[in-house]
């Protein structure tokens, strides 16, 4: 790499895939070649940037400009003024969306100031189809210290000293766990990850496998290494094909350098990687239900104990980390744990990696230290709600978690803060909601959810949901009374007081965390008979208003079901037991002669 004068690092994630980014990455090597710059200009496909909002994204080194919002057309400037000229391409630099400053290097955006990056460390870096560029970039450097300096136990104990805490949403400590597994006697033992990632509007795991997938191998093997285990197996959904085609090509890579299989680096360790494939069910990402999906049985969970550490994969001692906890490890042996210790609190250590999405300026991948407070990550890094709106709630943790509002803005975000204020860390999604949000209507949706998800072997969460769901249905109709609220509540308590895994225990909390955040919005549903936020059609009504109509037609042409009646340049009149109430008259009235009642 060091004969080249400037790399081109174009995001080749999903994302940015999505919007043509492998034909800007081929448009900018046609470009290259054409203008004899092969030996001093390279192009590389790297992973996710994490700043989806304006993909796809193209970072030149070594003077670190950040293009944004790149097109396919773009590759012809970007190499005749960039790569010849030395002169950056001002339309494709980033534009504060608060001060309209443009800025051309990312280090200066807010979006990056506040994140540190240890689990996405390599992501938007390096090609993660090629080895080599990991190895450059410290790449199996923990595996060689860990196999050929420490034993078992002195490494097990560094991950204990780090604090590090499992980032699929349960927040064990990830050095005990190891530790259970590895006391286990056995002749066979097993590392999993956990690659099912099922939340809505959650990525992390997918982008880290899609941009670093050599930092989880490692991982699986230092963790084969301390506990015991020859082989890991990575449980992966099929819904994600780039993440699962760079993943083997990591597995072919390593096995070639001699880093998985046998006798890894001549130490006489033994370890090696299989993929196994789900279907996308929810409820898998439950450990007891991934390994049952493994073995080709229903993904169920079951009781615990035994814990997987005990009896778990074939009936074998198994460890099970998801992919952003694995994404950690080698950073932690090559810094060491006080390093790591030494960011986030006291009992949550570390960096949490989060998929923000929703009403939110800066929609994308971030990782932030632990402590940062949901002020500072909607606000700064999220720079802010979208058209100037305000702020009403932010989802954490998936359909498990809860909606937080402005009085929670102040919350430190680790694993007990979240919990204390009736939410939850979870994987990692972050769905911030504006005043347009209706409250009932979002706890409804994450309930349609996990009626869908839930895999039906215990009777409170196959049944008790489903009643949940169906309360909650006749609240957005207008159709439920004060008695309803009552049951909605008691419901939720005894379904995540009995329920037999976390995906029920957990399923009430958008339901409670809205009934104590927003039951002003629940009683003008029940009450009222209206929803505040113009969200639920059952308790809407579209109007004409007299003053502003000018008889233009226009609602008229363009209503679906031929409700709205009228001559031109006379007062129109909307048929309100024929509205379907799909907005279309409002949508195209220049005249703001349509409301929403």
């Amino acid at each position: 790499m060091a004969k080249f004068k400037m790399h081109m690092l174009v995001c080749g994630g999903t994302g940015c895939r999505a919007s043509a980014s492998d034909m800007l990455y081929e448009n900018l090597v046609k470009e290259v070649k054409e203008n004899g710059l092969e030996d001093e200009v390279q192009v590389v496909t790297t992973g996710c940037f994490g700043f989806c909002e304006k993909g796809p994204i193209v970072k030149v080194i070594p003077d670190n400009t950040f293009y944004v919002s790149v097109e396919p057309g773009d590759a012809k400037d970007i190499i005749a003024e960039h790569a010849i000229k030395g002169r950056r391409v001002q339309r494709l630099l980033y534009v504060d969306p608060t001060n309209k400053e443009q800025i051309a290097d990312s280090k200066g955006m807010g979006f990056y100031k506040k994140q540190i990056r240890i689990a996405l460390r390599n992501c938007g870096m390096i090609d993660p189809e090629n080895i080599e560029e990991y190895l450059a970039a410290d790449g199996y450097e923990a595996l060689g210290k860990v196999l050929t300096e420490m034993t078992p136990d002195e490494a097990i104990q560094e991950m204990i000293d780090s604090g590090l805490r499992g980032r699929g949403g349960g927040g064990f400590p990830t050095g005990v766990k190891w530790k259970l597994a590895a006391k286990e006697k056995a002749d066979q033992k097993y590392v999993v990850c956990n690659a099912d990632e099922g939340d809505p509007g959650a990525f992390m795991d997918r982008s880290i496998l899609e941009g670093d997938p050599h930092t989880v191998l490692e991982a699986m093997v230092i963790n084969g290494y301390c506990i015991g285990a020859s082989k890991g197996l990575v449980y992966i959904r099929a819904e994600y094909p780039l993440a699962i085609y760079r993943l083997k090509i990591a597995i072919e890579q390593a096995r070639e350098y001699g880093l998985l299989g046998n006798d890894i680096l001549g130490t006489g360790f033994s370890f090696d990687v299989e993929i196994r494939y789900g279907a996308g069910a929810f409820v898998c990402g439950e450990e007891t239900a991934l390994i049952h999906s493994m073995e080709g049985e229903r993904g169920e969970p079951t009781f615990k104990p035994p814990f997987p550490a005990q009896s778990g994969y074939l009936g074998k001692p198994t460890n099970v980390n998801n992919v952003e906890t694995f994404a950690n490890i080698p950073v932690i042996y090559n810094k060491g744990a006080k390093w790591f210790a030494s960011i986030g609190t006291e009992k949550s250590t570390g960096t949490k990696v989060f998929a923000l999405a929703g009403k939110i300026n800066n929609v994308g991948l971030i990782e932030v230290p632990m402590g940062i407070t949901l002020r500072e990550v909607i606000f700064e890094v999220g720079g802010g709600i979208k058209d100037g709106k305000k702020f009403k709630a932010v989802q954490t943790g998936g359909p498990s978690g809860g909606c937080l509002t402005e009085k929670h803005l102040d919350t430190p975000i680790d694993f007990d803060n979240l919990l204390a204020v009736g939410s939850m860390m979870g994987s990692g999604g972050m769905i911030v909601m504006d005043e347009d949000d209706c409250m009932v209507a979002v706890a409804k949706f994450y309930l349609d959810f996990t009626v869908e998800e839930s895999c039906g072997k215990c009777s409170p969460c196959r049944i008790g949901n489903k009643r949940l769901y169906e309360l909650l249905d006749k609240i957005t109709k207008g159709q439920a009374d004060k008695e309803d609220m009552d049951n909605l509540r008691n419901l939720s308590y005894v379904i995540r007081d009995t329920s037999l895994c976390g995906l029920g225990q957990t399923s009430p909390n958008p339901v409670l965390s809205t009934m104590d955040n927003f039951l002003d919005e629940y009683m003008a549903h029940i009450e009222e008979g209206r929803c505040p936020s113009g969200v639920c059609k059952d308790l809407i009504r579209y109007e004409v208003i007299p003053e502003n109509c000018v008889g233009c037609t226009a609602c008229a042409r363009n209503c679906p079901v031929n409700c709205i009646a009228g001559e031109r340049k006379q007062l129109h009149i909307i048929d309100q037991a024929l509205c379907i109430k799909c907005g279309a008259c409002l949508e195209k009235c220049k005249f703001n002669a349509i409301a929403i009642i």
